[in-house]
């Protein structure tokens, strides 16, 4: 994977830039439970959302983790707004480089959740 655009400042987190998100990052980055949670999180509210909106059973420092594979996979976009951290779906760029796939893969994940009863 190409590295990601550096950041400007210590508060500035990096992100791939549009033509250097790759498919094979975005679905290793869906492939995780915890992941996707996120990610329907992030598509159900439709706006940014702060880290500490996420309530994951994980610990902080995996929850940290999967933020930044998200992040480097170019899924979302975090940006500092004050001292919230707030994640942002990469809808536009996604739906741009992978028609159909972000809603293909929130569908399935719904239909997933419903038939296991897990939300």
């Amino acid at each position: 994977m190409t590295p990601a655009t550096p950041a400007i400042s210590s508060r500035d987190l990096p992100h791939p830039a549009r033509e250097e998100i790759r498919l094979e990052a975005v679905l290793h980055a869906l492939a995780d439970p915890m992941r996707l949670r996120i990610v329907r999180e992030l598509a159900a509210d439709g706006d940014e959302l702060s880290c500490s909106h996420f309530a994951l059973p994980v610990t902080k420092s995996t929850t940290t983790h999967h933020f930044r594979v998200l992040r480097e996979a170019g899924v979302i976009r975090q940006v500092y707004r004050g001292t919230a951290k707030m994640n942002g779906l990469r809808r536009d760029d996604l739906d741009d480089l992978f028609p159909g796939l972000l809603d293909s893969v929130l569908v399935s994940a719904a239909r997933q959740a419903a038939r296991l009863g897990t939300g």
